[in-house]
């Protein structure tokens, strides 16, 4: 493309839109239906000039000139209740079960890996050794141990939200993290299985694995399950950066980063029941039973608050992306 021929040709219709940009709201009615074909064939100039004959100074002034249009065409919008209620019912239930063939199979192959390295653990003393010396061993298995003390241990608000604070980070470092090709998802991921396994073998070793079970699963539950949604979220995005499909590789992580934002929120508040259950139930005077059944309730409402709603939301073609008005604009593609 012959660079000063295109400017050439199209430097009039570019004043002609800066023009009606300065004029502002004194727009007639024709004039406004002009702005908006100048702004979009303003974008098309600018992405084959990005393509075809990259050249610094116009490329600014006109990604400059396209942003200004963009904000007038599309003009600015608040945030209300109504957004944090669409989002809360649709957008992030949408993005969770979007994500469900991640998610899925990265809880079921980090529960296995944690019941097997959890048997290798508490059927090899030499391992347990390795962890830590015998009488540790006995402080941290014993009845009134560390085990079970620990959830007791801090007043139950302070303890829940200190909970709620480290998981909610994890899950926020795996959703980020996963753009850096997946492998640091991978070890957050692997630390928190290892710590799971590492407390089912020592707990089974000393004939107290429903003891363990019993003061885990209540929190466990939901809180395992959030942060297995965010590493496979966070493995996702990896992947897109090795494989972005049908779009630009820009675009694909755009999308997916964006969802990815929506879903560490929408985690938190996920976090902040589980939080809630491991600082007032778990270390409650409730018996087992009750303490477990509650877990599995707060499990069970999470399962269907995203297939059922979340469901309903993907099938209608939400994506937990922000909605078309408060993304930045894409432009079209050159062919």
């Amino acid at each position: 493309m012959d660079l000063d021929v295109f400017v050439t040709t199209h430097r009039i219709e570019w004043d002609r839109l800066d023009h009606l940009l300065h004029r502002g709201r004194g727009l007639t009615g024709a004039e406004a239906d002009e702005l908006v074909a100048l702004y979009q064939r303003t974008a098309t100039h600018l992405s084959l000039i990005q393509s075809s004959a990259p050249d610094p100074l116009l490329t600014a002034r006109l990604t400059q000139l396209v942003a200004r249009a963009r904000s007038t065409v599309t003009g600015t919008r608040r945030g209300s209740w109504r957004d944090a209620a669409r989002f809360l019912t649709a957008g992030f239930p949408a993005a969770v079960y979007r994500s469900r063939h991640w998610w899925i199979p990265t809880a079921v192959l980090s529960v296995l890996l944690a019941a097997v390295m959890g048997w290798w653990i508490g059927t090899h003393p030499e391992v347990q050794s390795a962890i830590a010396a015998p009488e540790d061993l006995r402080s941290l298995t014993r009845p009134g141990g560390e085990y079970e003390t620990y959830y007791s241990s801090h007043p139950a608000a302070s303890f829940a939200a200190q909970v709620w604070t480290n998981n909610a980070q994890a899950a926020a470092m795996c959703l980020v993290l996963g753009a850096f090709l997946c492998i640091p998802v991978i070890w957050i991921l692997f630390v928190n299985v290892l710590n799971l396994a590492v407390g089912i073998g020592l707990m089974s070793s000393a004939g107290r694995l429903d003891t363990f079970l019993g003061l885990v699963l209540p929190h466990g539950l939901l809180e395992l399950t959030a942060v297995f949604v965010a590493a496979g979220t966070g493995l996702r995005l990896g992947w897109t950066v090795i494989d972005p499909g049908p779009l630009s590789r820009r675009s694909a992580l755009a999308q997916q980063g964006r969802a990815a934002i929506g879903m560490a929120i929408g985690l938190a508040l996920v976090l902040f029941v589980s939080g809630v259950i491991e600082g007032f139930v778990t270390p409650s005077g409730l018996p087992t039973w009750a303490r477990i059944t509650i877990g599995i309730a707060a499990e069970l409402a999470f399962l269907a608050y995203v297939y059922i709603l979340g469901g309903r939301a993907a099938r209608a073609g939400d994506t937990g992306d922000l909605e078309a008005v408060e993304r930045s604009a894409e432009l079209p593609s050159a062919a």
